[in-house]
């Protein structure tokens, strides 16, 4: 299999994913809530903060999937480290709120880890593709002669 193969199916399973949590949370926040990782849910009204989480999943998704099925596989490769930072960040919510830390590192460490690898993979397979047709000795007969100048 293809290092392009591989990456493509990466890709895929983190765009899929993202949209899979960005419509649980919009359709159904409080089954989502507790597997986040949290100790205490803020009392009161909480569920709009939930539907931005959802938004936020989404429009990540969005993102990535369009620079996918378009093609955009470098700038894809430059967009998966930065979405990377959105399970890194709820990680960090997760420790600093006393919350659990299985979920804290398995749940969003280990997501933001995948989406970061999945991006360095893709930049490396766009960066060996970009250097092929550079590096690719020319024929010395392709070269034109310069042209003689008249006086």
């Amino acid at each position: 299999m293809s290092l392009k193969r591989i990456n493509t199916v990466l890709a895929i399973a983190v765009v899929l994913f993202t949209f899979y949590l960005g419509v649980s949370f919009l359709l159904s926040p409080e089954t989502q809530a507790p597997g986040f990782g949290l100790p205490n849910w803020p009392s009161g009204d909480g569920g709009g903060f939930l539907i931005v989480k959802g938004n936020r999943e989404n429009a990540m998704g969005l993102t990535m999937g369009i620079l996918l099925v378009t093609g955009h596989r470098r700038a894809l490769g430059h967009v998966l480290p930065m979405v990377a930072v959105a399970p890194f960040s709820d990680m960090i919510t997760v420790l600093a709120h006393h919350g659990s830390m299985s979920a804290a590192f398995g749940i969003h460490g280990l997501t933001s880890a995948l989406i970061a690898t999945t991006g360095v993979l893709i930049l490396r397979e766009t960066g060996k593709a970009r250097k092929a047709p550079e590096t690719a000795a020319v024929p010395e007969t392709a070269v034109p002669a310069p042209a003689a100048h008249s006086a």
